[in-house]
């Protein structure tokens, strides 16, 4: 009988202890997920002034640290060849296809990758596509062949377009109300600013301490960039997060087909003129290599205002803002063919082609995203194939051009070509809007 009330009290007391311990890892798990409420509320309000009467999270900072990168590791091999190429003992257009790895690597990984992840909060899957390209860089510092330098360029391709593509549906879910559009140019900003400091920065980089140091210094952005994700960038709620199926569904709509179409053709008349740029404007407008150079900075300059410009006018009309862009980038294009001959002219068109040129860029993402709503990501990040399948088509034409003997500057009739080609795509879309 006196063993029997000893057991009880035992009882008593280790169901008691259990009470207070359960209830004291209760209040920790409470403690926890008030602090994880309070990191993403910090995260989600945290503001930065982007102009006199606005504020954007500061998350946008953090995808176009992400941009920089991606943009300055995407252009900077042009700058490379010779040394590269010297390095190896490769021919200089052996050392192209370093080029044209990277590309690949866009085409096929912006689909394979956002389909793969797109179950994924896409903090998680920026912070996964951003290793990959941190690791692509510290493996092309650290290559010791040829063709091991080619495999990181096209691993270090992979996460393009899939980031950008996850960034601009994710800038356009925490911009201001009627700003997505001002978001994603903020976010691509990163990319132009690229072209007019990282690339320039890099090549000067490499020219005092190797080729290779310019790599080291590219990884460590990716560092920087991981690093702000994590902190700066809010965890979505479950709710939403996308499914593959219906990601797939979006490209069953024409308009999703024909925006994509859009972007095809006129950033194809870009790349058309741009990828001649130094011979055109050696041969014809008589600038030293070192002119051109200034040059190629110039025509960042106007990629970043027409960037920032686009994406606010996007926001007010998107499709008469599409046609501005795309008419007045078809009618630069065929200006240049006269500009040309003129130095002081020629880069004032180079200023303008690139303003107008990556004016369309955030327009046509939102447009994407717009017509693929409820699924964007995928759809938004096939456009970044899609510019890429412009650049490479873009040059092809510019250089039939040049070898049917028509001049150096009938690359430029091509790309006029190509925009209003780009400009008639975006009339019947806008044309299909108002029947439906």
């Amino acid at each position: 009988m006196r063993f029997t009330r000893i057991s009880h009290v035992i009882a008593k007391l280790q169901s008691g202890h259990a009470r207070e311990m359960a209830a004291s890892e209760s209040a920790a798990l409470t403690r926890r997920a008030l602090l994880r409420r309070k990191r993403a509320d910090v995260q989600a309000n945290t503001t930065v002034t982007i102009a006199s009467h606005e504020t954007f999270p500061v998350a946008l900072l953090a995808l176009a640290i992400g941009a920089f990168g991606i943009g300055s590791t995407e252009f900077v091999m042009m700058g490379l060849l010779p040394e590269v190429a010297t390095a190896f003992n490769v021919s200089i257009p052996t050392a192209g296809y370093l080029i044209s790895g990277y590309a690949l690597g866009v085409v096929f990984g912006a689909p394979l990758l956002t389909a793969a992840s797109v179950r994924w909060p896409r903090r998680t899957v920026l912070l996964a596509l951003m290793v990959v390209f941190t690791i692509g860089n510290v493996l092309a510092a650290t290559a010791s062949s040829y063709g091991t330098l080619l495999a990181a360029r096209v691993l270090t391709g992979l996460p393009h377009g899939a980031f950008f593509g996850v960034a601009s549906v994710l800038a356009a879910d925490i911009a201001p109300s009627g700003r997505p559009a001002t978001a994603i140019s903020i976010v691509f900003a990163g990319l132009t600013i690229a072209n007019v400091i990282g690339v320039p920065a890099d090549t000067l980089l490499s020219q005092h301490f190797g080729w290779r140091s310019t790599f080291a210094v590219l990884g460590v952005i990716g560092v920087l960039s991981i690093a702000a994700i994590a902190f700066l960038v809010p965890q979505e709620p479950q709710a939403k997060r996308s499914m593959l199926s219906r990601e797939i569904a979006t490209f069953a709509r024409p308009q999703v087909w024909l925006a994509l179409a859009i972007g095809t053709f006129g950033f194809g008349g870009v790349f058309a003129a741009y990828s001649y740029i130094e011979p055109m404007m050696t041969n014809v407008a008589g600038y030293s290599p070192g002119g051109v150079d200034l040059l190629l900075a110039l025509f960042g300059l106007g990629m970043t205002a027409g960037n920032l410009v686009g994406g606010r006018l996007a926001d007010r009309a998107l499709m008469p803002s599409l046609y501005g862009a795309l008419g007045g980038l078809g009618l630069v294009l065929a200006l240049f063919v006269l500009t040309a001959h003129d130095k002081a002219a020629a880069a004032v068109t180079i200023f303008l082609i690139g303003a107008t040129g990556m004016a369309c860029v955030p327009i046509i993402q939102t447009r994407i995203m717009d017509k693929a709503r409820g699924a964007p990501t995928l759809a938004a990040a096939a456009n970044h194939s899609a510019f890429n399948l412009a650049n490479a088509a873009g040059a092809f034409l510019g250089g039939c051009a040049i070898r049917a003997g028509f001049g150096w500057t009938s690359p430029n009739w091509v790309g006029a070509l190509l925009a209003a080609i780009g400009l008639g795509v975006a009339l019947v879309s806008g044309a299909l809007d108002r029947r439906t």
